[in-house]
């Protein structure tokens, strides 16, 4: 049965805009993969950007996509930050639903061990999703070093 993804991840720069769309296309071409809820496209276009509505009903989609999904993938990247504020609750709220997490980071960046504890696979690059066994999610723990 093909798996129900949200993609968690930063998305205010040219370089997070083009590593979530390498993302967004890895992840479409997974014979594994179904569904993918990426928040970059769905910003509620009706509402104004950061208004109290938008707040609102962008919170409350993001939260329902999570709750909808059977796991996430997501980019840990984010500017020589262990994380992006936003990625590290949508990760807690998933590891406190039992939604497993796969975490790809590409920088050298260390990750937060709450992150890197919490995790169900580790994988380096956003090429390697290609051949990650979304069926069986093998465990792959994070490698490196942690703050």
């Amino acid at each position: 049965m093909a798996k129900r993804v949200y993609l968690a991840g930063p998305f205010f720069s040219e370089t997070q805009v083009a590593q979530v769309e390498r993302l967004e296309k890895v992840l479409a071409a997974h014979p594994q993969i179904g569904d993918v809820f990426s928040p970059r496209k769905h910003q509620h276009e009706e509402y104004e950007l950061f208004s109290p509505e938008w707040q609102k009903v962008t919170y409350a989609s993001d939260v329902q996509a999570i709750n909808d999904c059977d796991l996430i993938v997501a980019l840990s990247d984010f500017d020589g930050a262990d994380a992006d504020s936003g990625t590290a609750w949508e990760l807690g709220y998933a590891f406190a639903k039992k939604i497993p997490v796969v975490i790809v980071k590409e920088d050298e960046v260390t990750l937060n061990l709450m992150l890197a504890q919490s995790l169900t696979a580790y994988l380096h690059t956003v090429e390697d999703v290609a051949d990650y066994d979304f069926e069986k999610m093998p465990k792959i723990p994070y490698d490196g070093a942690v703050v």
